[in-house]
C-alpha cells in the first residue's frame, strides 16, 4: 500500500514531469507473475528513475546495515522508509546471514512479485558496462523466474537550482523477457550461472549501447585497476558463447 502511495504521490510525479523522464518499452513488463529486473547502473538517481517509470512495483534488496536505523535520526528515517515500501535487507556477509537474504528474496519472488538487481554490483565508474556477478542467475535458475533486462540512459546528476541535484530527461529501456526455464535448478552450477549473466547483460548492452569492459566494476572502483582503468579489458560484448547442454540432453559428438 504505502509503495503506491509514495510512487504516486511523490515520486513518479518527480520523475516525470520534473525530470521529464520517459520510458520506451513498458510493455514487455510482464502484468503479473515473479520476474528479475536487471538494469545497469551509472548512477544514484537510477533506484529512482527505474521503479517510477516501470509499471510495477519493484522490490530492491538494499544493505542489510540500512534497516537497523543506527546512526542518528536520518538512518532511523531510512530504515523506517525502506520496511515501508517493502524492500528487502541483503546481508553480503556471506555464510548464514547471506542464505537467509537469498531465502527472503525468493520469497518475494514466489509472492508474484518484481525483484530489481544491478548484476555489475555497484555504480560503473566511468560509464562503461562492467562483468555481471552470477548472484543474478543465482536467483534465477533457483527460482526459475525469466529476467527483464532494462537499459538506463541519462541519469547522472548535474548541480540544479541552489546546488540540488537534477537529471534531465532520462530514459528506461525495457527489453522482452528473456527465459532460462532448460537452466532451472543449476543455480550451482557454474557454467550455467555465468552464461545466464552474460546474456542478461548482453541484452543489457543492446538497449544502452555501452561499451563493455570484462571485469568487475569493483576492481576499477577500489581495487588494483583504481589508477589505470579498464581499457585492456574491453570487448565487443559479455561471454558469447554456446549455452550449457540442458540437463538430459544428448551430448554433442
Amino acid at each position: 500500500m504505502w509503495y503506491a502511495v509514495f510512487k504516486a504521490a511523490i515520486f513518479k510525479p518527480l520523475v516525470k514531469y520534473g525530470f521529464r523522464a520517459r520510458i520506451i518499452g513498458a510493455e514487455n513488463v510482464p502484468p503479473t507473475g515473479g520476474a528479475i529486473l536487471a538494469s545497469n547502473h551509472i548512477a544514484t538517481m537510477d533506484s529512482l528513475v527505474v521503479p517510477a517509470m516501470v509499471p510495477r512495483q519493484v522490490t530492491y534488496p538494499a544493505k542489510a546495515e540500512l534497516f537497523t536505523g543506527d546512526g542518528g535520526l536520518g538512518a532511523r528515517i531510512v530504515a523506517w522508509f525502506l520496511k515501508t515500501v517493502g524492500m528487502v535487507p541483503m546481508d553480503r556477509g556471506g555464510g548464514r546471514a547471506s542464505a537467509t537474504a537469498l531465502h527472503n528474496i525468493s520469497d518475494v519472488l514466489a509472492s508474484g512479485a518484481l525483484v530489481g538487481i544491478y548484476p555489475e554490483g555497484t555504480r560503473s565508474p566511468d560509464g562503461r558496462l562492467y562483468k555481471g556477478k552470477t548472484g543474478l542467475a543465482r536467483m534465477v535458475l533457483a527460482n526459475d523466474v525469466p529476467v527483464l533486462p532494462v537499459g538506463v540512459i541519462g541519469t547522472e546528476d548535474v548541480r540544479g537550482p541552489f546546488g540540488i541535484p537534477w537529471i534531465s530527461r532520462p530514459v528506461v529501456v525495457v527489453g522482452k523477457p528473456l527465459h532460462f526455464s532448460e537452466l532451472a535448478g543449476r543455480d550451482r552450477d557454474t557454467k550455467a550461472l555465468r552464461w545466464v549473466t552474460d546474456e542478461t547483460l548482453a541484452a543489457i548492452q543492446r538497449l544502452t549501447g555501452q561499451e563493455y569492459a570484462d571485469v568487475y566494476a569493483s576492481r576499477v572502483k577500489f581495487g588494483d585497476l583504481k589508477d589505470t582503468g579498464s581499457d585492456a579489458f574491453v570487448l565487443p560484448r559479455p561471454g558469447g558463447g554456446p549455452a550449457p547442454i540442458a540437463a538430459g540432453a544428448p551430448d554433442e559428438a
